[in-house]
């Protein structure tokens, strides 16, 4: 599978740039070869409001991942050990049921090492009456010449941007230059899609929403990163700040992370964004770090 250079018979779509011939059975850096694995695909209610409104987002969950962070959430389908294959075909085919469902929109949840499949499944779907908004829900480690593929094809980019220390993303993500490739990415995003559009219900239509989920101890990031994103974008983005980091039982290694957030430290952050003047912003309140925002990968929907 090839497109504009970027191939599957020596896959280079991510920064990792692993090279491996996943047409051939070989996995990457993503723990995937070529065939298509989805864990789950449903509506989903725990997404930013605009997102999920009141019907839900129709959450399509891919197996594997190109970060592997040491604290992920979604773990057992982000090593590739959950999920169900199938064709592009049939992943075109959920897109339709899911919007059948009613569901506001398309959530490609960690979809960059099978952009090559989606975008194949979209434009099928598409000619076969796929309306509603596509969201491109990823890490934001991704490379500006994959991020074009899906121009005229996606609708809403929402990405991740986890670290504006490199220490930071080497030590938890094994991401060398983080920083320098999101935000190339999330520039590339906004040149695509412009501004938020919102439809007269409140649901996002068009547009960049970047989240940052404030990690233990990590105040001082958060901060440089919510700074970076206002003064570099402005009103052209939306931040979704986030505290709902869960402490699980891999990250026993990692003493600092094997506690959650504090409520004075996720509200320090959010009085900085205020002083520094975000007004297009989402915040969580209340008690969000639990494992009910972790789905269930049983083949639903597939």
């Amino acid at each position: 599978m090839v497109s504009e250079g970027l191939t599957l018979t020596a896959c280079q779509l991510c920064p990792r740039n692993c090279k491996v011939n996943r047409e051939s059975g070989q996995k990457g850096y993503c723990h995937e070869t070529a065939e298509l694995v989805v864990g789950r695909a449903a509506l989903h209610h725990w997404e930013e409001p605009c997102i999920s409104g009141t019907k839900g987002s129709g959450a399509v969950f891919f197996s594997g991942c190109t970060m592997g962070c040491v604290f992920c959430q979604n773990h057992i389908l982000s090593k590739g050990d959950a999920g169900k294959a199938l064709s592009i075909e049939r992943l075109a085919e959920i897109f339709i049921e899911l919007q059948n469902q009613e569901a506001h929109n398309i959530n490609l949840v960690t979809p960059t090492h099978y952009t090559l499949q989606i975008t194949e499944a979209l434009t099928i779907a598409k000619k076969h009456g796929l309306t509603i908004p596509i969201i491109y829900n990823c890490s934001g480690y991704e490379k500006v010449e994959t991020l074009r593929l899906l121009e005229g094809l996606v609708d809403v980019y929402l990405p991740d941007f986890k670290y504006y220390s490199e220490d930071l993303a080497k030590k938890y993500s094994k991401a060398p230059r983080y920083f320098e490739y999101a935000s190339m990415a999330i520039a590339e995003m906004v040149r695509q899609v412009g501004k938020a559009q919102f439809n007269e219900e409140g649901m996002i239509q068009k547009g960049v929403i970047v989240r940052h989920l404030l990690l233990p101890g990590g105040l001082i990031d958060s901060k440089a990163v919510v700074r970076y994103l206002y003064e570099t974008f402005g009103d052209s983005i939306w931040l979704s700040l986030m505290n709902q980091y869960t402490p699980l039982e891999h990250v026993a290694d990692y003493p600092e992370l094997n506690r959650k957030v504090t409520r004075r430290a996720y509200n320090r952050l959010i009085d900085f964004a205020l002083a520094l003047g975000v007004e297009n912003g989402f915040i969580q309140e209340g008690e969000t770090a639990k494992e009910s925002f972790i789905p269930l990968f049983n083949g639903e929907g597939i």
